[in-house]
Formats: C-alpha cells, structure tokens, sequence
C-alpha cells in the first residue's frame, strides 16, 4: 500500500550520482545473473566427512528486500548490497515505467548493472499510477501507452531482465478508476508480447494488492473487512502473466499475527495455478498508531507465521519491501529489519532463516 515508487524513485536520485562508487571489494566473483534457483549459500553438499555430509535442500524460491540503504551515503548504499546478499538472492527497484526509457542511467539501470557484482537477481517494476490517490502519472493515451510500450521493450531487449513488472497494486487502480483500469489492462496485454518478442525468458507480470483482494479494507485502511467485496475476478484480466504477483500488509487490518487466518496465504492457490510472487511484504515495529501498537518481536512472529502460512503455496518470488526503516508515512516507517544503527531486528533472523 505504501507508494514505493515515491520513495524508491528518491533513493535513485542520489543512486546514480553513487554509482561508481559501489565496485565491491577485490575476491568477489561474478554473479548468477538471475538464474532463481533458490536460497544463497545453499552449497554443493561435497563436504569431507566420508560421503555422510548432507546439505539442506535449497528454498525453490527467490528471497530478497527492496533497494532501501541506511542513508544516501556512498558507504550505506555499498554496504545495502552487501547485506542483501544475506537477504537472499534478489533486489528489487520500482519506479516511474518512463524510467525504463533509458537504458544508459538511472534506478533500473544501476540494479540491473550491479547485479552480476553482487550476485543478486534484479526484480523490476514499473508503476503508472499513484496507489494513494488513483490518479495516473500521465494518461493513458495513444501517445504515452507508445512510449511505455516502447520503455519496456528498451529495457527488456537491453537487459533481458528475469522479472520484469509493469503496474503495481493495480486493483487498486480497478477500484478508484475502472476505465484507466481498462485501458491499462490493454496496455499490458500489448506490452507483454511486446516484451517476449525481443526477451522471451523474461517473466512478465503484474501486481495486486493482496487484503484489498480479499475484501479487506477495514482497520487501518478505514473501511470495512467484506470478503464480498473480493476481487479475485481480476486475476482473469491478465491471461498473460507468467506469475501471480502480490504486496501483503495485513498489521492494516490485523492488530496481531496470530490474528492472520490460517487460510489466508494458501487461500490464493485456490484461484489460481500460477507461481506466486509476494513483492512487497511488511509488518511495523512502533508503538504506534494508536490502537496498532506493533514490537520488534511483533515484526518476528509476522515473519515466522508468514512462511508457515505460505508453506503450501507455490512461491517463487519473495520481497521484503524495507531494509532499513523508510522516510514515508506511518506504519511503513517502521517495517524494516535492520536498525537505523545498523543492527538486525529479530525479523531479519526469521527472514534469513525462513
């Protein structure tokens, strides 16, 4: 729900002047360049114990966070890399969808470059829209559905990207503006094969917003929870996504984890067959808004119980939306995992572990 492309759009202002100086250190190899097979450090199970060393099988699905360094410093947004590496395996940048127009510099630029460096997965994403208001970045006519149709591809064919999102959190959009819906919905049908005709290995996709698309628009959303209201149909507009895509924030509705449904992750798998995406995923640590007092080991029991809930699903991509606590509204500035000193909240265990 938090408007990332605001804030991420923020950080690559500064990123692109630091680019240069984020070269990792001598002894590091190069990276997988998106190969989604799995955990880090999932070894090779060669061990020397006579044949009786046995290694963990690796998670079958990526696990990262979105760009979101300590600060705007040269050695904050170096050392955001290296500990995404803990992470997991992917980095996700979302942004204005124009920003896919250049492919020399900017914020899809430097995640896409810095990825082999750093061995990491580049997940992109590119918004149209503003989730708060509803209101389109620029409108959707035949001159500016050209040129993001046209960014894309630009992108796709230059970088060949192995997640490649365009609209976040789209239903909302469906609920503020059915005929911008519309009329997205088109664009990214033309967009998709588009894409494929010049980056067929690219998994396309779209993103919704998950407790919206159950009916839920009670608690902090200010609404009321009406499972009636659900929007699953939607999930039938876009036939061509190679993978179902959410953003999860249940603290909006539920003031505890133990809250959370035992049903409510595996409860998609009953609409659709696809892999499944969570891209943004959060839970607070204040104690506050009043009412929705959240803790740091709040945050880890939300950790804890969302990989148990998801168990059963066919997941295969995770992001988690916040590194570091962000400059944004209450309760998203406090969903990070990692202190503003540069330590780990009990979340960022239960993550790597999860």
């Amino acid at each position: 729900m938090v408007d990332l492309m605001k804030y991420l759009l923020s950080i690559f202002l500064v990123a692109i002047l630091l680019f240069g100086c984020t070269q990792p250190n001598g002894g590091q190899t190069g990276g997988t360049g998106g190969t989604g097979t799995g955990g880090t450090g999932s070894g090779t199970g060669n061990g020397t114990g006579g044949g009786t060393n046995v290694t963990p099988p690796a998670p079958q699905f990526l696990k990262g966070v979105s760009l979101s360094p300590r600060s705007f410093s040269s050695e904050d947004f170096t050392s955001f890399f290296t500990e995404a590496q803990e992470a997991g395996d992917a980095v996700m940048w979302a942004g204005d969808w124009n920003e896919l127009s250049n492919t020399q510099s900017g914020g899809p630029v430097v995640v896409a470059s810095l990825s082999s460096q750093y061995d990491y997965v580049p997940i992109i994403e590119a918004q149209f829209f503003t989730q708060s208001t509803g209101q389109l970045v620029r409108p959707l006519d035949e001159t500016n559905r050209r040129a993001y149709k046209d960014a894309a591809v630009a992108f796709a064919e230059r970088y060949k990207p192995e997640y490649l999102g365009l609209g976040i959190e789209v239903n909302i959009l469906y609920e503020k503006s059915p005929s911008d819906f519309d009329s997205f919905v088109s664009l990214y049908s033309e967009t998709y094969d588009a894409v494929k005709a010049v980056s067929p290995n690219t998994k396309v996709f779209t993103v919704f917003q998950l407790e919206r698309m159950k009916g839920l628009q009670g608690g902090l959303f200010g609404g009321t929870n009406n499972p009636d209201n659900a929007q699953w149909q939607l999930l039938e507009r876009f036939p061509k996504s190679d993978l179902v895509a959410f953003t999860t924030y249940p603290d909006l509705i539920y003031k505890s984890p133990s809250e959370i449904p035992s049903d409510y992750y595996s409860e998609i798998a009953a609409h659709t067959s696809k892999p499944i995406a969570f891209t943004e995923i959060g839970w607070h640590t204040a104690a506050s808004p009043a009412g929705w007092e959240s803790s740091e080991s709040e945050q880890e029991e939300f950790v804890t119980r969302f990989f148990n809930l998801s168990s059963g699903l066919d997941k295969e991509l995770l992001i988690w939306s916040f590194m570091y606590d962000p400059d944004t509204a209450e309760p998203f500035n406090s969903m990070g995992m990692r202190r503003s000193d540069g330590t780990a909240r009990p979340a960022w265990d239960a993550w790597v572990q999860g």
